[in-house]
């Protein structure tokens, strides 16, 4: 398989920036939305247990109702595509069993020959409920999608902008997630800038390699 480029990748690691205005006018090609979906399915996580589900919103009058519960933030209507990262909280040795479950369908295995996997993942997961930090655990995860979500984005050319400045019980209600055991972490409005935004040319700030990397 061909490789990309590392100066290609370094280049637009460098051209992506928290983009603060998107130009409304401007939408992201459908093929692009389906590349950043599955993008955002591929995403690593631990055990590969995958403990979230995400929410990518279009329409313009769920999108409008976003400022209001997100400090005023006018990317989260003005953007093309918002997507909201949320978390399966409470995640229980069932969840394990759920994935094990699939995990035979797509290896054309039976379930029976992956229990020790399931007893190794499922072991964890109990002792997290436990212990009391499965939620915890669990969002961890969804950080790492949305670490995903923006390497892929940057990649295809497209802006973003993550924000924890969002009232997640807000997010849920809007997004009727209430009841459903997933409930909303972060956000990430994707897009394309616009002209006017200064943050665009503004230099980007970053400690040096040698300040924040230790080789040994």
């Amino acid at each position: 398989m061909p490789k990309i480029d590392a100066n290609d990748i370094l280049e637009q690691l460098s051209w992506r920036y928290a983009t603060k205005q998107f130009d409304p006018s401007r939408k992201i090609p459908e093929e692009t939305v389906k590349s950043l979906e599955k993008a955002l399915v591929l995403t690593p996580s631990s055990f590969g247990l995958q403990p979230w589900k995400f929410v990518i919103v279009e329409d313009q009058a769920i999108k409008d109702q976003f400022p209001a519960v997100s400090w005023d933030q006018q990317q989260t209507k003005d953007c093309s595509h918002m997507v909201v990262l949320t978390v399966k909280t409470g995640y229980t040795r069932e969840n394990v069993g759920e994935f094990i479950d699939r995990m035979a369908e797509v290896r054309g295995v039976s379930a029976e020959s992956l229990s020790g996997y399931e007893e190794f993942a499922g072991g964890f997961v109990d002792q997290a409920n436990e212990q009391g930090f499965i939620d915890a655990w669990a969002t961890k995860q969804v950080y790492i999608a949305l670490g995903q979500l923006l390497y892929t984005a940057a990649l295809l050319g497209v802006d973003a902008c993550p924000m924890e400045g969002i009232d997640p019980a807000a997010y849920d209600k809007i997004l009727g997630l209430e009841g459903t055991g997933y409930s909303t972490v972060v956000a990430c409005p994707l897009g394309y800038r616009a002209e006017g935004d200064k943050y665009a040319t503004t230099a980007k700030v970053r400690f040096s390699v040698d300040d924040v990397i230790d080789r040994r």
